[in-house]
């Protein structure tokens, strides 16, 4: 995944490719010349709400013409191929929209049947992503006695009902509670390693992409911050990682002593790595002070340091 024109993927090329694409509101720009491409897999699109990540999905979906620049999704132009783009992949909207007095079934074969699949097919297509959901018991009851989790998987199920090849989630663990995220964030997964279907999830929760995803574009007030592979943001940061039972007052001592740079973090010890002889110096202090070593590991960046 790269900032700009890009490598391919799907049939020579990737997933999504924008340039320059900006959109501008009466005095407010929403999205100020964004170039980047999305590669096959899991790609978490990120930033605070209002950062501009909803009227993204909407111009890539062809739903909302754009100041200026273009994008490409699957390879369709969004200027002109938009009915062709939404037929293609799943979207998952970050609003309510469920009818309370249908049931789960009686939706989602509706709007399999709206995407072109016959009868039959539609009813075992909405069989199948139900039951891959988690709601197969609970298939034929009305949707107004829905949990939040509930609700949301049947979002989630209509988006893949028609087997897209690519899906736009937006914000899909909005109101759920840890196991409710929990949930959604391992289902979401399961669409991109098992079911091959590429994904673009959006979140403001840095620490749920980070989860899931193969690849983050982050963009803050419209502008692109940067895009680029999850490994390539988590390398490691040439610090260790340093946690022992007790004893985690005198082990800092002893190695400020011998000359290592390092400081407390909660429960660990953050020790700068100055070469393998750090791992000497810490094993050492670990064996002189009689202390039990928990964890030493190399301490990992994550995304939320793009923000400062």
């Amino acid at each position: 995944m790269t900032g700009g024109a890009g490598a391919s993927s799907l049939s020579g090329m990737p997933i999504i490719a924008t340039r320059d694409l900006t959109m501008r509101f009466p005095g407010v720009t929403a999205l100020d010349a964004l170039s980047f491409t999305v590669e096959t897999g899991v790609t978490g699109l990120v930033g605070a709400n209002g950062a501009g990540k909803s009227t993204l999905i909407k111009i890539l979906l062809g739903l909302l013409p754009p100041t200026s620049g273009g994008a490409l999704v699957l390879g369709h132009d969004i200027a002109v191929e938009g009915p062709r783009i939404r037929g293609s992949v799943g979207f998952m909207p970050e609003y309510d929209c469920l009818p309370p007095d249908v049931s789960a079934t009686e939706f989602v074969v509706h709007l399999a049947r709206v995407s072109g699949l016959p009868a039959t097919a539609a009813r075992e297509r909405a069989a199948d992503v139900l039951r891959h959901v988690g709601l197969y018991e609970e298939r034929y009851r009305p949707m107004g006695g829905y949990s939040t989790g509930m609700r949301q998987k049947v979002k989630l199920a209509q988006a893949l009902v028609h087997d897209p090849r690519l899906v736009f989630l937006d914000e899909p663990t909005n109101g759920l509670d840890p196991q409710g995220r929990d949930e959604m964030l391992a289902l979401i997964r399961r669409i991109g390693t098992e079911f091959g279907i590429s994904v673009l999830v959006t979140s403001h929760l840095l620490g749920e992409l980070e989860r899931v995803c193969d690849n983050v574009v982050i963009i803050d007030g419209g502008r692109l911050l940067s895009a680029q592979s999850l490994a390539a943001y988590t390398e490691a940061s040439g610090r260790l990682l340093v946690e022992v039972e007790d004893g985690r007052e005198a082990l800092e001592r002893h190695l400020a002593e011998r000359g290592a740079t390092v400081r407390p973090d909660g429960r660990h010890l953050v020790v700068d790595l100055a070469g393998e002889e750090t791992y000497d110096l810490i094993r050492d202090g670990v064996a002189d002070l009689g202390l039990a070593l928990v964890r030493l590991e190399q301490a990992r960046h994550h995304i939320e340091e793009v923000f400062r």
